[in-house]
């Protein structure tokens, strides 16, 4: 009997083997490879095919979103779930535009994963418990047209340092909790106010809202 394989991207070593336990204790699955960030994830598909992808979002070395486009160049038909600890509509949002398979929330995680996973290996999308809130407004946002489905300017980063803005975190704050520079904080800043053409720091707060990073 073939298995299906799956490969496993999150830059946290224990959370990687807690999944891999839950999803090897039934018979047709196996976890593939595993992968600490973008470009070590990048290598390994390079090497091997696998049915699903599990993703992180927050990862080093390009995070999960950004690794997508890079991924779809290598394996278009590869399912992915992403398993994040973001409830915010905006990553969600940001999901469903890179036509992604599934969105959970980490909490969610045991009770849920292999639910989730048989559902995509069927073909179908999995959202997790903690985002169906959102999809009404998902879907009518999408249907008058204010939601293209397109993957926003920002860099994962750059949505990473937004959405602790949003949150009333100092630049002092958002450093030491993403482990960067205040120079880096401060840098990613400007980066956004550039990308989103805004003068005024009270806009960078009334997008975050908008589009659902908070």
């Amino acid at each position: 009997m073939n298995r299906y394989e799956i490969v496993l991207a999150d830059d946290h070593p224990i959370f990687r083997e807690g999944i891999k336990r839950v999803v090897e204790r039934v018979p047709d699955l196996k976890i593939g490879g595993e992968a600490g960030d973008g470009l070590e994830l990048l290598r390994l598909l390079q090497r091997i095919s696998p049915q699903l992808l599990i993703l992180d979002i927050s990862m080093p070395n390009l995070g999960g979103m950004e690794v997508l486009n890079e991924i779809r160049k290598i394996h278009p038909q590869l399912k992915i779930l992403i398993l994040t600890m973001h409830k915010s509509r905006g990553y969600l949002y940001r999901a469903v535009s890179m036509q992604v398979q599934g969105y959970m929330v980490k909490e969610d995680t045991h009770s849920n994963l292999i639910a989730a996973i048989e559902t995509i290996r069927r073909g179908g999308t999995h959202i997790s418990s903690f985002m169906s809130e959102q999809l009404p407004d998902l879907f009518a946002r999408h249907c008058r047209r204010e939601l293209p489905f397109q993957a926003g300017p920002l860099s994962d980063r750059e949505i990473q340092v937004l959405t602790l803005l949003a949150d009333g975190k100092t630049d002092k704050e958002i450093a030491d909790l993403l482990f960067i520079g205040i120079r880096t904080v401060h840098s990613h800043r400007r980066n956004i106010k550039n990308k989103l053409d805004m003068k005024r720091p009270n806009e960078l707060i009334k997008y975050a809202i908008r589009n659902g990073y908070t």
